[in-house]
């Protein structure tokens, strides 16, 4: 088949030798002659040992003929002809061999996993096939969805490999079958409550339970064969761990249990608790699992397999910006490759703790890791490869638009991708600082905290803690040892920052490394639960790291350190200037993980709307007492240093368990995500207002990346929009008479309005009102540009100091916002204009409106032997509302209800109109209308006393 087709499809079971067998079997189709044959493993450790085996069965020597390349380790020589390498490691080649001419034969095992990785190398097959048509491609996988495998490639042929494996049977037992049985059997129940008893603990029987009751039976009914639990997370595994290995001795499966071996087996494990799965046992061996074990490994002596039928899954949420891990249904196709693990050396039991009609009514294959994932790093791959764009990617399964989206929406968020304009439609192209990106073997984050790095002089500290987020955490904390580890752990933290924790670890481990043999260094990983293996890989990654740095001469690593403070705590505190330079470096790459503390709801609001809380392993988490009361210093806790509630932190990744947690955290300065994401960050000004104590127009600023206001401050509006602060300038600095600084033309049209309002207030004419917008205008008319101005006409006498408007343009460009503005335009125009800005009265009202008789509304009341003033006001309301008339003690005395009466004549028909309305109804309607009537009779007695 390999040599009649360009593509072969190979679909084997578990056991069937697929993979050893399929490389020596394209030698002996005559492949390897044209170029070398690659093996791809998802997995650097499947990689190593199966190209080992590979090198003994053929009786070659391992790095000659048959090698192996995986990160950090190239095992392989120019004799070599069979090449086994990790997905990862062939899609890095294709950066520097997009043909792949290196081979004739590329194999990709394990594709049924679907990662990101295999569908971009298959995505990137399907084209170069045509290109290549003597390149040979197999597929192949333990399970597979061979019939979109073979559409993807035009129908290629599908070959099913049968397996060595032994029959296996499926019992279906649902956790409420469990729930009913176990409640029926208990004996401390009464009878008549035993159908209350079942109903309720079928309901409330968890996942972990029925696991261990499944295992308790399969020990009762059996004394041969280990058991293999899939359980879908860590903490289920520790809880079943604590449950086999203490509760329920008091039946039979309970006392099996005590007497077995309990083996945990997930991915933070060290490498030697993972050996205990393999080494042998005196006792029957319990191996509880995450999904690490459907594939990956071969565990001898397993003949009973539990299956929860859940496992947690990776999802990145494009609209949250949040990777998220929830438990969900496995896929039949991974229900399949767990039951097959019981019937690799005999014939085994599958015991699922869910119904046959649930099985039937899962998807057959689980979802591709690209439909799943965030895209930034494939889009960033696909550009600088030169494959062009990810929507035209011949991907087998196309990712959601929503993905894309947010995939471009990061990647512009670290300046990596700019849209540009070109012909009919916007297009997305590569930064430079994007291309650079696409060099670092790290993620596009992770990336750009390095090359900010580079601008900070801190690219030794920050290339360490790049490398330590690209692996799993090294810190370790056996089961049975927390405590202990968490203590141990104790001694690096750092009271402010995570990643500094994580650069104290690694600052300890070289102290170590330089002066210590290997086996010193073995002990002190021990000794602070630290995983050597995970030590040494951030080690070479970091190595990696230098040396693609090493190659760029624009690249020079600096320290942050002070000379001499190298581990200095102190040198490191926040606000010192390494602090801000390290974490400068990190915000730079994680702008959208940005929180700030909530002080009334709690926890933390991160961008995109999102509530956050700070993960209980960071060094920020202060934890609280049952009554909600923060922990003081030393009560129960070791002492807590740095803030207890940081304002500002950042965080390396949000994840979705129970809640939405922030992990691996720092406490930040705002300022530094302004500036650093000055090209994302959404700026609004709002409520302008005039502060009278500066001189100026000040407008409120937000500053929001996501949605999250990193600041509110007040600025000058001027700059912002110089229309509208002139405008807000001229209605609350001049109209509003609030400008202290002494200018002459205040003073003056002070003046010139006060006595105006005087006159309207003795005729008690509202209208006096409406001098402020007389005013606005007038002051618009010469300080706003025309078309801002609304003017549409002047009074009559203001022509000659605004006849020459376009003069003025040049000045008020700016426009006036400012006292000191204000000042500058004053005296540079008083030359040419001694009275800019002067009001006459006709600016502000018709002086026929204004005018009035002086024997109506008179100065003062004269009395037989003095003249007392009279002061006017129009203020509704108020109690010096009307006419005002100070007197003394001794000047009462003369006064007459009839000299007060009649002391303003023209306010008589005001008073007539008050009498006539205090008339009764039936006399009242004889004298309607009474304004009318007042003015009428007022003027009668005004004639009467003329006449007089």
């Amino acid at each position: 088949a390999i040599q009649a087709h360009q593509v072969v499809i190979i679909a084997g079971e578990t056991g069937s030798g697929k993979t050893t067998q399929l490389p020596k079997m394209c030698l002996a189709a005559g492949r390897g002659g044209a170029g070398r044959i690659a093996c791809t493993q998802p997995r650097r450790v499947a990689a190593l040992s199966i190209s080992r085996r590979v090198a003994e069965e053929l009786g070659v020597g391992w790095g000659r003929e048959v090698g192996c390349k995986v990160r950090f380790l190239d095992q392989t020589s120019p004799p070599t002809v069979v090449k086994f390498v990790t997905d990862g490691m062939l899609l890095a080649e294709l950066q520097g061999d997009p043909a792949l001419r290196e081979y004739d034969t590329i194999i990709l095992d394990e594709a049924h996993e679907r990662s990101l990785n295999i569908d971009f190398l298959i995505g990137h097959l399907r084209q170069l096939r045509r290109r290549r048509p003597e390149l040979k491609i197999v597929i192949t996988s333990a399970t597979i969805d061979t019939a979109a495998f073979s559409a993807a490639f035009d129908g290629a042929p599908v070959l099913v490999v049968e397996g060595r494996t032994f029959p296996v049977e499926v019992i279906y037992a649902p956790l409420e079958e469990l729930g009913r049985d176990y409640a029926e059997n208990d004996e401390n129940e009464e009878r008549a409550d035993v159908e209350a008893v079942v109903s309720a603990r079928a309901e409330a029987l968890h996942y972990v339970d029925g696991a261990v009751e499944a295992v308790r039976r399969i020990l009762q009914e059996s004394t041969t064969g280990d058991v293999l639990v899939f359980l879908p997370s860590e903490r289920d595994i520790r809880e079943a761990g604590d449950l086999l290995g203490g509760g329920g001795a008091d039946a039979a499966g309970g006392r099996a249990a005590a007497r077995c071996e309990v083996v945990p087996l997930f991915g933070r494990l060290s490498n030697a608790e993972q050996q205990r799965v393999f080494a042998p046992s005196l006792r029957r061996k319990i191996v509880l699992a995450t999904n690490i074990a459907e594939t990956s490994l071969t565990i001898p002596g397993i003949r009973y397999v539990v299956d929860t039928g859940l496992a947690r899954v990776s999802r990145y949420a494009p609209q949250a910006r949040t990777r998220r891990l929830p438990i969900e249904p496995i896929a039949q196709a991974s229900a399949e490759q767990r039951k097959g693990r019981a019937g690799r050396l005999a014939g085994g039991v599958c015991l699922r703790l869910y119904a046959e009609k649930d099985w039937l009514e899962r998807p057959r294959f689980t979802q591709p890791e690209i439909q799943r994932a965030n895209l930034a790093e494939v889009i960033l791959r696909l550009r600088a490869y030169g494959l062009g764009e990810i929507e035209r990617f011949p991907f087998i399964n196309l990712p959601a638009a929503k993905a894309i989206r947010a995939g471009y929406a990061l990647l512009e968020e670290l300046g990596a991708m700019t849209e540009t304009a070109a012909g009919s439609g916007a297009r997305r192209e590569l930064t430079p600082l994007g291309r650079e990106l696409a060099r670092l073997p790290v993620d596009p984050t992770v990336g750009r905290m390095i090359l900010q790095a580079r601008e900070e002089k801190a690219l030794r500290e920050v290339a360490v803690i790049a490398a330590g987020l690209s692996i799993q955490d090294p810190r370790e904390r056996p089961l049975d040892r927390r405590q202990q580890a968490d203590a141990a752990h104790r001694r690096f933290a750092h009271p402010d920052s995570d990643f500094l924790t994580l650069l104290n670890i690694w600052e300890a481990f070289h102290d170590e490394f330089e002066q210590m043999t290997q086996a010193k260094l073995r002990r002190f990983c021990r000794e602070h639960f630290l995983s050597y293996p995970r030590m040494r890989e951030w080690r070479d990654l970091h190595a990696q790291l230098l040396e693609t740095l090493a190659e760029r001469e624009d690249f020079r690593v600096s320290s942050a350190w002070p000379a001499g403070k190298q581990g200095d705590e102190k040198a490191t505190r926040f606000g010192t200037p390494p602090y801000r330079a390290i974490h400068r470096s990190i915000v730079a790459g994680l702008l959208g993980n940005v929180a700030r503390h909530d002080e009334e709801g709690g926890g933390y609001r991160a961008t995109h709307d999102r509530r956050i809380a700070l993960f209980p392993g960071s060094v920020l988490f202060r934890r609280e007492d049952a009554s909600g009361r923060p922990k003081e210093a030393g009560e129960r806790e070791p002492k807590v240093r740095g803030a207890r509630h940081p304002r500002w932190i950042v965080a390396s990744e949000i994840v979705e368990t129970a809640r939405l947690y922030a992990r691996t955290c720092a406490r930040i300065d705002p300022a530094w995500a302004l500036e650093l994401g000055a090209h994302v960050i959404r700026v609004t000004h709002s409520e302008p207002f005039w502060d009278a104590e500066g001189g100026r127009v000040l407008v409120k600023q937000r500053s929001r990346l996501h949605g999250l206001e990193l600041e509110c401050r007040a600025v000058g509006y001027g700059r912002i929009d110089p229309a509208r602060a002139t405008e807000v300038f001229i209605r609350e600095g001049l109209v509003g008479d609030t400008i202290t600084f002494p200018l002459d033309f205040i003073a003056h049209n002070r003046v010139v309005r006060e006595t105006i309002e005087e006159r309207l207030t003795r005729a008690r004419d509202s209208g006096f009102q409406n001098l402020d917008e007389a005013a606005y205008r007038f002051y618009a008319a010469r300080l706003l540009p025309p078309e801002e101005s609304g003017e549409t006409g002047r009074a009559e006498g203001a022509d000659q100091r605004v006849a020459s408007r376009a003069g003025e343009s040049e000045d008020l460009a700016g426009g006036i916002s400012t006292v000191a503005e204000l000042v500058d335009l004053v005296r540079g125009r008083r030359r040419a204009e001694p009275r800019f800005l002067m009001m006459a009265p006709a600016d502000l009202r018709d002086p026929d409106t204004i005018a009035h008789d002086a024997a109506e509304f008179p100065e003062a009341l004269p009395l037989h032997h003095c003249v007392l003033p009279l002061n006017y006001a129009y203020r509704p309301g108020q109690a010096d509302d009307g006419v005002t008339l100070k007197v003394s003690v001794r000047e009462a005395e003369v006064l007459t209800p009839a000299a007060l009466d009649w002391a303003v004549p023209g306010h008589l028909a005001a008073k007539v109109e008050h009498y006539l309305r205090a008339l009764p109804r039936e006399l009242r309607r004889g004298f309607v209308p009474l304004a009318e009537t007042a003015r009428g009779l007022a003027a009668a007695l005004a004639a009467r006393d003329r006449a007089a």
